[in-house]
């Protein structure tokens, strides 16, 4: 489990900015997940624990990039057709067993090793086949169509840096590499909670005043496409006892935890209280809307984010501080989010030195992409998120937006991965 010192960001009644905390975060929070091997069609979604270096170079030898036909460069005429024959055919896996002397062509087809002595390769599209022999249009560049040794990838190269997040791509490049296996961090352990006596499980029967418990459903989703191992600990009561003894528990078997509401000021709000009680508080509240009450701290050790209750407030959060957080646990270089410059269809009025985030509908128009605020910007509405397209990010300088303004906005689901 991770250990951090004993101390807490102290601040009067100033916001944290996002950066700052961002900072805070790096500076506190190290990687605790542990290395594994695993099978090759296992590692996708997984962080490379060590650098990946080539053994070989890709591809191994030069070889056609085409079908067509393998020639020296300097029998070609310049102005005119040449005509060569044709001496020798070769196919991927199938080289010719001989160079090819000058004056002469082979029939090559793509992935072919390329016969030795030629340095270039004319698509069949440009030729004519006459027998024997091959008619070749002018115009063609030196080592036109031929794919050089180590091209893609030298031997001794660092082709992955330890820390990256492997996808598709990724997978298939280990492969490539006559990788069978890979070093990896082991699969972060979450436990996950809800707070409030005005939550219930889906299922139960509500009485008067309560709601149904999405956020824990919500979050545990996320950290699951995060590649984390996730473990529900189900709805605390508003008793600051019970949330302390869970929260304690928890902590002895996991590198994080993460609950959502009792974060704020109010008198049943108990999470923060037992941050403190029982280990560090780091910051805790934060200047972005919506998300203000956002507690990261340690318990026990084991570090804690405490996300608001509003379910758009829980998202931002964690898409905000949970997601770098979690990267730092697992070993993960930052991954910046991916932003899409937007034209404004709306007017917007904010209050400076916070970070707003507005969600928005993106369409297509011949100018580039449009965002249309979301009529409804309460933080509990949930829908808000499964009807909009991205969130649009107006930094802490913007006072005031204005219909036409450039924007940059997150597209939705680039923030669960």
């Amino acid at each position: 489990m991770a250990q951090l010192t004993n101390d807490c960001f102290a601040f009067g009644g100033r916001l944290l900015s996002l950066p700052d905390a961002l900072t805070l975060i790096a500076e506190r929070f190290v990687c605790v997940a542990g290395v594994e091997d695993v099978e090759l069609l296992a590692a996708d979604g997984r962080v490379l624990a060590v650098d990946l270096v080539a053994p070989l170079n890709v591809p191994g030898e030069g070889n056609s990039a085409v079908d067509g036909f393998a020639v020296y460069f300097d029998d070609l005429s310049p102005d005119t057709e040449t005509t060569l024959p044709v001496a020798g055919r070769a196919t991927a896996g199938h080289p010719l067993a001989l160079g090819l002397p000058r004056g002469v062509a082979a029939r090559v087809f793509t992935g072919a090793l390329m016969p030795e002595g030629p340095d270039t390769v004319v698509m069949q599209e440009d030729c004519s086949i006459e027998g024997a022999r091959v008619r070749i249009r002018p115009g063609i560049r030196r080592g036109a169509n031929r794919r050089l040794a180590g091209e893609d990838v030298r031997a001794g190269s660092v082709v992955l840096r330890a820390g990256r997040r492997l996808g598709p791509p990724e997978v298939g490049l280990a492969a490539s590499l006559g990788r069978t296996t890979l070093p990896v961090r082991r699969r972060l352990l979450v436990a996950v909670f809800s707070t409030g006596d005005e939550v219930a499980e889906p299922g139960a029967p509500l009485t008067r005043g309560q709601i149904y418990d999405s956020n824990r459903f919500m979050v545990a989703a996320m950290l699951r496409r995060a590649g984390a191992l996730v473990t529900d600990g189900g709805i605390l009561p508003d008793r600051p006892e019970r949330i302390r003894a869970a929260l304690a528990d928890a902590a002895a078997a996991h590198d994080l935890l993460l609950t959502s509401g009792g974060v704020s000021t109010g008198e049943e709000d108990h999470v923060r209280e037992a941050i403190e009680s029982l280990g560090a508080l780091t910051f805790w509240r934060l200047g972005i809307k919506p998300g203000r009450p956002v507690a990261v701290g340690a318990v026990r050790g084991t570090p804690l984010v405490g996300l608001p209750g509003n379910p758009v407030a829980a998202m931002v959060t964690y898409m905000a501080v949970a997601r770098p957080l979690l990267a730092a646990l697992g070993g993960e270089q930052p991954r910046p989010l991916r932003r899409l410059a937007a034209t404004a269809a709306f007017s917007y009025r904010k209050k400076p030195d916070r970070r707003e985030y507005v969600r928005v509908s993106l369409s297509e128009t011949a100018e580039g992409l449009l965002a249309t605020c979301f009529p409804r910007d309460g933080a509990g509405i949930l829908t808000s998120l499964t009807e909009s397209d991205a969130l649009a990010e107006l930094p802490e300088a913007m006072t005031e937006l204005s219909p036409g303004a450039a924007i940059a906005c997150l597209p939705l689901g680039a923030l669960y991965d």
